[in-house]
């Protein structure tokens, strides 16, 4: 007994150094960049103190949207201001979200703006710039617009983005949807079932067992002027797998053929089926050759997760 006692105090002494080196790695990747950043960009300078929030305190700051970044497990969170004497400030927001593909993942959240070459992905609509690169979602606004700020957003997204000095893979997942017909602005990277209802409403409950250990990727396709919806889902294994086309098909598609595809109400077709851990639902096709389609591609997909 008193053997296994030491072994487990080791175990959890050592389980514990690893969450603090985890810990410290964020937050010294977090202050490199922070130590870093710019006190001045054109004629704003950076307020007297910065901000830092955590998983828990980010409802303080943006009490709306603070459920998304918890959902794609936000670590912290810099906020920087920079002010003019007289005028409107640009706001810095940079966003640790621990892995390449959460940062990612909250990039796709809303893909709407202009397209630009910065980061690994970035995108302006007005007065407001956002982008990823590798663990870090960044955003920066402007509080009201000018041609001078949108210059100065711009100019400090290219600085931000340069002191990032490594790029992160993106979601492995995203190499199992089927190329014919995806529409990749479409695209959105989650694990939370919230999420999936803000894109494409499923149930209110999580049925699809959605969770940080499932990756999901939902994405548009289009086909001869025809339109469907598909969602991937790869958990853990096949049986939880199995599981989850079960319960999705249990309260989505009650009434499937033996096949898996359904004729909605309002005319569309439905699917689901399993390929090894990963769950394909097919949403709100226009036909059901295209659901089919959809659904045989990505069964001949060799896998790669």
């Amino acid at each position: 007994m008193s053997r296994l006692l030491f072994v487990l105090l080791i175990a959890s002494v050592v389980s514990g150094w690893a969450l603090l080196v985890v810990q410290s790695s964020y937050a010294d990747a977090l202050e490199a960049l922070h130590s870093a950043l710019p006190e001045k960009i054109r004629a704003w300078t950076v307020d007297p103190e910065d901000q830092i929030f955590d998983a828990n305190t980010i409802f303080s700051y943006i009490d709306g949207a603070g459920e998304v970044y918890r959902a794609y497990n936000m670590r912290r969170c810099l906020s920087r201001r920079y002010s003019l004497p007289k005028g409107p400030a640009i706001v810095l927001d940079i966003f640790d979200m621990g892995t390449s593909a959460d940062a990612f993942g909250v990039f796709t959240h809303d893909q709407d703006g202009e397209e630009m070459n910065l980061g690994q992905g970035a995108l302006y609509r007005p007065g407001w710039l956002s982008f990823w690169k590798d663990r870090f979602f960044v955003s920066i606004y402007m509080e009201e617009e000018s041609t001078e700020a949108e210059l100065a957003v711009r100019e400090l997204g290219k600085t931000v983005a340069s002191l990032i000095k490594k790029e992160g893979p993106k979601p492995r997942i995203l190499n199992e949807l089927p190329r014919k017909g995806l529409r990749p602005k479409s695209i959105r990277y989650l694990h939370h079932h919230i999420v999936l209802n803000y894109h494409f409403y499923v149930s209110d409950e999580n049925i699809l067992n959605l969770g940080p250990r499932t990756d999901a990727i939902l994405a548009e396709y289009e086909q001869d002027g025809e339109r469907a919806r598909l969602l991937l889902v790869k958990y853990p294994d096949r049986r939880e797998a199995m599981e989850a086309l079960a319960q999705f098909r249990s309260h989505y598609l009650p009434d499937a053929d033996s096949t898996g595809i359904v004729l909605q109400e309002n005319g569309k077709w439905s699917a689901g089926a399993v390929k090894g851990k990963l769950l394909a639902a097919i949403f709100e096709a226009d036909s059901r050759k295209l659901a089919e389609d959809i659904l045989s591609n990505m069964m001949k997909r060799s896998p790669k997760t």
